[in-house]
């Protein structure tokens, strides 16, 4: 049977609260009696909000998925190989992965994401730790064509909304292109995104899915231009 949603309704003080008391109290004799607390604040609330922002991103034909199901991250952390044995991530965020042609496969091709948590709620997109031939492929793509990157990026809505492209960099021009290049900024990302910071009171109520989808219309000509590299 299909799951029934209430209609999303933002995320209320509490559930920003919450976030800021597990981090206190990270540990599973805390958390084991307040999983009711986690789901009703947090879990259902944005599995709501990846429903209504599939309908919305279908409405305004924007390439990206949400998935109430696949797009929310778990939780729980994976401590495996970590020193940090904290059981629990102290945000909540989902991916919406690029739905258009080509893109790649799996959890490195493009695609949009949202956080929430206490003093950091954003939106953006882009694409993280990308495969290296695609990662390779952008950095070609700015040295010989840097005409294709610009005319998105210095564009006035994504630098009025965004600023710059935003990512990990490295200390260095990557072996192959000259110290002093003229995009040095560019090739030394490592990770190539957008992204713009949210207030409590942006996340509070409904009006959050259009300022999302409003978020990732502005991005997608970035992410068009991503989801054409070869991988």
């Amino acid at each position: 049977m299909p799951v029934t949603r209430a209609p999303f309704a933002g995320f209320r003080p509490e559930a920003i609260q919450f976030l800021a008391d597990l981090a206190a109290n990270n540990d599973r004799a805390w958390f084991a009696p307040r999983k009711a607390d986690y789901e009703r604040l947090l879990k259902d609330p944005l599995e709501a909000l990846c429903v209504a922002l599939d309908e919305r991103l279908r409405a305004r034909a924007i390439p990206l998925t949400a998935d109430p199901a696949r797009s929310p991250f778990r939780i729980y952390r994976d401590v495996r190989f970590s020193r940090d044995k904290s059981p629990y991530k102290t945000n909540v965020g989902a991916s919406f992965p690029w739905a258009g042609e080509r893109g790649g496969d799996g959890d490195r091709r493009p695609g949009g994401y949202f956080h929430l948590s206490p003093g950091d709620i954003f939106v953006g997109g882009g694409m993280w730790h990308p495969e290296p031939a695609r990662l390779a492929a952008f950095r070609r793509l700015v040295d010989r064509d840097p005409a294709a990157i610009h005319a998105i990026v210095d564009a006035p809505p994504f630098v009025e909304v965004f600023g710059s492209v935003v990512g990990d960099k490295l200390t260095r021009v990557p072996k192959g292109y000259a110290p002093d290049h003229a995009d040095a900024d560019l090739l030394r990302l490592k990770d190539v995104g957008f992204g713009r910071p949210l207030a409590d009171d942006d996340v509070s109520g409904p009006g959050l899915v259009e300022l999302i989808v409003d978020t990732f219309a502005l991005g997608e000509p970035l992410l068009q231009l991503l989801a054409t590299l070869p991988d």
